[in-house]
């Protein structure tokens, strides 16, 4: 499939990781209706998140799961930093939760807060998950025509992928856009692996890059439903 044909209108489009660069630049272009469950989450491998997808969600994020790693980053409000103080010049913190169930790492919901541990913020980040988790399904299984945008995926995952949405559809019409980072690349290039509604493009490593991501979002758009 190629890029030309994924620019077109759809009623949902979803970030599926691997980090928050899809989601970011989503919702930069408008592209995104809401906060989804995976949109500030670090994935490292598609079939994590197929495996979640194909469970519908359940047990994840389950306290019992849950470890908090040696890394932070800042603190994010569906993407937007937080800040300390109003000087906006002091950026909150934010601890690295992984769930050892599904390998998978929340980077930005639980702040870090002198004399207090990440699991005292577990019980709130609990409910906006399942609401996030809820609306999700909501739209996912409304929408007749949906986008999923992934950072990172080899050709198995994918085909998985598409065989679990086909499933969960019900053959409704979605597309796979997927972008895998190539080091030393300068500029996005088409890959073709033979998979129906899959498109795959090489991209240069830089997952920050706006001008990629403008060239690649450029012409899709999201319409009410």
């Amino acid at each position: 499939m190629k890029l030309q044909e994924v620019k077109k209108d759809y009623e949902l489009i979803v970030s599926l990781g691997s980090s928050c660069a899809p989601a970011i630049n989503l919702k930069r272009y408008g592209l995104r209706k809401f906060s989804m469950p995976l949109d500030w989450m670090i994935s490292y491998s598609l079939a994590d998140v197929n495996r979640l997808l194909k469970n519908e969600f359940r047990n994840f994020m389950d306290f019992r799961n849950l470890h908090p790693l040696d890394e932070t980053h800042f603190l994010l409000d569906d993407g937007d930093p937080v800040y300390l103080d109003h000087s906006r010049s002091n950026l909150s913190q934010s601890y690295f939760i992984r769930d050892s169930l599904y390998n998978i790492i929340s980077a930005h919901d639980f702040p870090i807060i002198t004399g207090q541990g990440w699991s005292a913020s577990y019980p709130a980040y609990r409910l906006k998950l399942e609401y996030r988790i809820g609306r999700f399904w909501n739209n996912l299984l409304s929408s007749d025509d949906s986008l999923f945008v992934r950072w990172f995926a080899n050709a198995e995952q994918v085909l998985e992928l598409h065989m679990i949405l086909s499933k969960l559809l019900n053959h409704k019409k979605f597309t796979i856009l997927i972008l895998n980072p190539i080091p030393g690349l300068s500029a996005t290039r088409e890959a073709e692996w033979g998979i129906d509604n899959v498109c795959v493009l090489e991209v240069p490593s830089d997952m920050n890059d706006y001008a990629n991501w403008d060239y690649i979002l450029q012409g899709i758009r999201l319409i009410n439903s």
